[in-house]
This record gives structure tokens, sequence and C-alpha cells, in this order.
């Protein structure tokens, strides 16, 4: 990315996700998403792609490219199928690059090939049922035991936690009394399947349908003293860092379902005719789709922005909290908007932005709630 424009390679691989999304994903979304089925002949694609490796080196079975690929692959699968770019954005992001960031060299070797082949997932359990935004109120607890971690709590909403292909899940966990009131949370790796690990049924959740997202519990789980992922007492602050950048690929995930608004919107409002004429041509019709295009337009510079400066070195924690915020919002709007341009045809499940509008709530919640972001924004601020 130079100077906010795509270099070639990014725009190469854009455009190759974006007919991938296209011609494979989107014509299977609607069947997925009414039977809320896990998508994986797509995700056996999506690895033969290389998508689950493309922020990863070569020499880890990674694709050698950057976050900001990641991204914008994030953002030509949420304009099919938000659940699909969430399945990437999780196995990505959460499961496989805490591994890459904190892990020794034997846990990258281990893991990191197979996980950038996307024939397996890993998740991320930090949520739990009592402690949601306020992540370092913890319950999980690891003791050690002649050479072992013994694992024992639960967490909530957790991505890719219990398809057929989850080999891994990192969790926090509190392994050590409290320093200056605060707890000593540990992250520490858990293959799948392990004894005492179990991964609920699936949630019934209002969108995201062909995602997978459980609850996890562990009772009595042995690993190895060796699945310490980074330093002790070092788990909740890595998983922090974890968390801003994952900001940056919710945004990229939230302007590719405000993108997929727009288009369905422009699509129907130039067919759809009410009073002899296409009501794209009745201005509060057309100023609904400008307005719509701006919010849209200003996302996807927030996250650029935000990912420009995450890999330039730059401070980018407020960035990337600034483009969740914004993104995540402009999606729920635009999804609304396009709702109401469908009029009633926008609440029938076969038109797509009725799935958009469901997917979208989500992302003001997930991977840190929009009030997380202001307060995170206002601090940069001095307040």
């Amino acid at each position: 990315m130079v100077e906010g424009r795509l270099s070639e390679e990014h725009e190469s691989l854009r455009k190759t996700v974006e007919e991938f999304a296209r011609e494979v994903v989107a014509p299977a979304a609607a069947a997925h998403d009414e039977a809320k089925t896990f998508p994986y002949e797509i995700i056996a694609q999506m690895g033969e792609m290389g998508l689950f490796g493309l922020p990863f080196p070569e020499s880890y079975g990674g694709q050698g490219a950057d976050y900001f690929a990641l991204c914008l692959a994030i953002e030509e699968l949420a304009r099919a199928d938000s659940s699909v770019a969430i399945t990437l954005e999780a196995g990505v992001g959460l499961g496989a690059m805490p591994i890459y960031r904190f892990g020794t060299e034997a846990q990258r070797e281990e893991w990191l090939p197979v996980l950038a082949s996307g024939r397996a997932l890993g998740a991320f359990g930090l949520t739990e049922p009592g402690a949601g935004s306020d992540a370092g109120g913890t319950r999980t607890t690891a003791r050690l035991e002649g050479g072992e971690w013994v694992i024992n709590g639960s967490k909530a909403f957790i991505t890719n936690s219990g398809t057929d292909i989850t080999r891994v899940v990192t969790v926090t966990a509190v392994t050590g009394e409290p320093v200056n009131g605060r707890p000593q949370i540990s992250s520490i790796i858990v293959p799948v399947p392990t004894p005492g690990f179990s991964a609920g049924a699936p949630y019934s959740k209002v969108g995201w349908h062909a995602s997978d997202t459980r609850p996890l519990s562990f009772q009595d789980v042995r690993v190895p003293e060796a699945n310490l992922l980074g330093e002790p007492g070092r788990g909740y602050a890595n998983f922090l860092s974890i968390l801003d950048e994952g900001r940056i690929a919710i945004s990229a995930l939230s302007v590719g379902l405000a993108q997929a608004c727009v288009d369905e919107s422009v699509k129907y409002a130039k067919e759809r005719e009410a009073f002899g004429a296409p009501i794209a041509r009745n201005q509060a019709i057309a100023f609904k789709l400008a307005e719509m295009e701006t919010r849209t337009f200003v996302a996807r510079t927030a996250y650029y922005e935000a990912a420009w400066r995450m890999l330039a070195g730059l401070p980018f924690k407020k960035e990337a909290a600034m483009a969740k915020l914004f993104s995540s919002e402009a999606a729920v709007t635009n999804a609304r908007e396009a709702t109401q341009i469908h009029g009633g045809y926008g609440f029938m499940n076969e038109y797509p932005v009725a799935r958009h509008w469901r997917d979208s709530k989500i992302l003001e919640i997930g991977e840190g709630t929009s009030e997380v972001q202001k307060m995170l924004i206002a601090r940069h601020l001095g307040v």
C-alpha cells in the first residue's frame, strides 16, 4: 500500500478474492445461512488459495504477504458472506496470530504450517460468561502440577472452536496471585482434542449462521508446561495487542458488508419501478444511496490508514479503534437503509440484504464493543 493506493500485489490479491467470493462464496451463502451449516468445502478452497497463510512467512507455510493483504481478503469475502469472512478473520487473526507473535520457535513450527494451510483452524479463548468487555476479570485457572498445566473454567462466544477441523484453542487463565489488585493471567495452548476439554453446542445466533461459535468447558485439562504461550503473566496484555490488530480486520469485514449493502441497493433501485419509474430516480432513494456509499468510502479509508500505520511500525491503537467504531456503525446503518430501500422484500430472506442486516449488529459488539472503542479513543485524547 502506497499513499492510500493498492500495490500491484495487493490489487491482484483483491481481484482474485473478489472473483472467488462472487463465483463460489455468494452462490452458497443463502443455503448455508438457512441450514446453519459450516461451509467446509469453501474453507478448503480458501486454504488451497493460501488465504489462511497470507500474513505469515513462507518458512512457516505462509504466503509471505502482510496483515493488510489479509484485511483486503476479509473485505471481499464479507461482500458475499460475513460468516465466511469471520471464519478467516478469527482463524488467522485470533487462532494463529497469537502463536506467531508470542510463541516459541517450537510452537510456531508445530502449529503455524497446519493453520496456514487452512486444513486446521485455531480459536482464541478469551471471553468468559462473566467477563466480556472486562477481559481482565478472567476466572479460568491454570496451576502447575507435575510439569503440566491443569486448567479449569469456561469460555463463551468462541469462534471456530468446535468445527471438525478445529485443532487448537489458546486460552487465557489465571496462573498466579494478584499483583496490584489484578490477577496474573497467562495464555496456554490447548490441542484439540484433549481430555477434559469440550466445546458445547453451537449458539442459536441472530446472524453469522454459517460461522461456528460455541461455549467451552475445561475440567482438569492437562497440557505440558511447555504449552505456555509467551511469558507468564503476559497473557492478558498479549491478547489485548492481538485485539488491537483484530480491530483493523473487523473494520475490513464491516466495510465489506457495508459495500455489499450499497451494491445490492443500487441494483434493486435501478430495477424496481414505482409510479412509472425506477425508484432510483426518487431523490429520497438516491440520497440514501449517496450517503451509504460515502459511509463505506470513509470507513475503508479509516481501516487503510490504521493498517498502514501498523505496517509502518507507527502507533495505531487509536486509529484501529476509530476505524472499528466507525466502520461497524456504518455497516449497521447501511444494512438498515438497504432493508428500507428494498421495502417488504428487504424483510425476506431470499434477498441478501436481510442476511446482511442480521449479520451487521455483531460488528458493534465483537472484538470490543463500540463503547470500548470510545473509551480507548478518549484515553488517547488524555481524558
